[in-house]
């Protein structure tokens, strides 16, 4: 499923076709695209509705109308835009619809699995829709290591399946989830209420790596995610554990394993990310007063000068 690199490489290779530009003609030929609203009246709505914006929000793509309203689109597993000039399509059996747009070009979706959907929302219905189902982004300054730790605060999940969780990460899926955990040493399958606050804050600075990578290769063309021009992503050459069981870890060259979590495919490596959390730093063990420390100095008093040598290099 394309997740907010792929998705975000889309609406940004599209934005320049169709900011501006107004839905002349619009041809949907998939009844399940719209369900449970009728094909025929989303197409007869969308005709002379002038796009203002074109955003994401999560794994949604949002055309933002001038006249307010909201075209939601969520491209699932196999869903995907081509934009060509007038009649510069090529014959596709998986093209579910078509948009021909003011200036004579076309905008085509084409999905081959049919998961994906267009959802028209007027304009008071777009913010709570987005609002109700999803949290912060992973780029907005609101998305702080505070922000994501009350997210994962007493949940009891693992903490890949509180990642894909959209009310707690907008945008995250399976792919990224799995990169970003590799990076932030932690393994899949922990409670999330569990992560102490300096993996929280490994894990805050994984997720936004892990995503910042994915953009700059235009995401992961792995099987049917292609960008609007036909091109291909890159991001599939550099993972570091998603879809590589069995090849060496990136880092220490153990053989990566794999796992299910939340029904999905999960790749780690369990030696770089052991189920059993390594104990915090010493030195932030030792900053913490009370019967720790008193043993500590009745040890340093009674031991040998040996003994000394090792208490005070911990």
């Amino acid at each position: 499923m394309p997740e907010l690199p792929e998705v975000e490489t889309v609406r940004a290779s599209l934005e320049p076709a169709v900011v501006g530009r107004r839905f002349q003609r619009v041809e949907i030929h998939d009844l399940r695209l719209t369900r449970p609203d009728d094909p025929l009246l989303v197409a007869a709505e969308l005709v002379g509705e002038r796009v203002a914006a074109l955003e994401r929000r999560g794994k949604y793509l949002l055309f933002r109308f001038e006249s307010g309203r909201g075209l939601l689109v969520h491209l699932r597993m196999t869903g995907s835009f081509r934009h060509a000039p007038g009649d510069g399509l090529p014959d596709d059996p998986y093209r579910r619809a078509v948009v021909r747009l003011d200036d004579g070009s076309d905008l085509a979706y084409r999905d081959v699995r049919r998961f994906g959907t267009w959802q028209l929302l007027e304009a008071d219905e777009v913010e709570p829709f987005l609002h109700a189902r999803l949290g912060e982004e992973p780029f907005d300054p609101a998305f702080t290591a505070r922000a994501l730790a009350a997210r994962l605060e007493r949940r009891r999940a693992p903490v890949k399946a509180a990642l894909l969780d959209q009310r707690t990460l907008a945008g995250m899926g399976n792919i990224y989830a799995d990169e970003a955990l590799w990076r932030a040493r932690i393994h899949p399958l922990r409670p999330a209420g569990d992560l102490r606050p300096d993996e929280i804050r490994r894990l805050h600075r994984a997720v936004r790596f892990a995503l910042e990578a994915g953009l700059a290769r235009q995401g992961a063309s792995i099987r049917d995610y292609v960008t609007p021009d036909g091109g291909a992503g890159a991001m599939q050459e550099e993972f570091k554990v998603y879809d590589r069981q069995g090849e060496p870890c990136k880092r220490c060259k153990t053989p990566i394993e794999k796992a299910r979590v939340a029904g999905r495919g999960t790749w780690y490596c369990p030696h770089c990310q052991p189920i059993l959390p390594a104990p915090p730093s010493a030195p932030k063990a030792l900053s913490r007063p009370g019967r720790t420390a008193g043993k500590a100095q009745a040890a340093s008093r009674s031991s040998s000068p040996a003994r000394s040598r090792r208490q005070s290099s911990v």
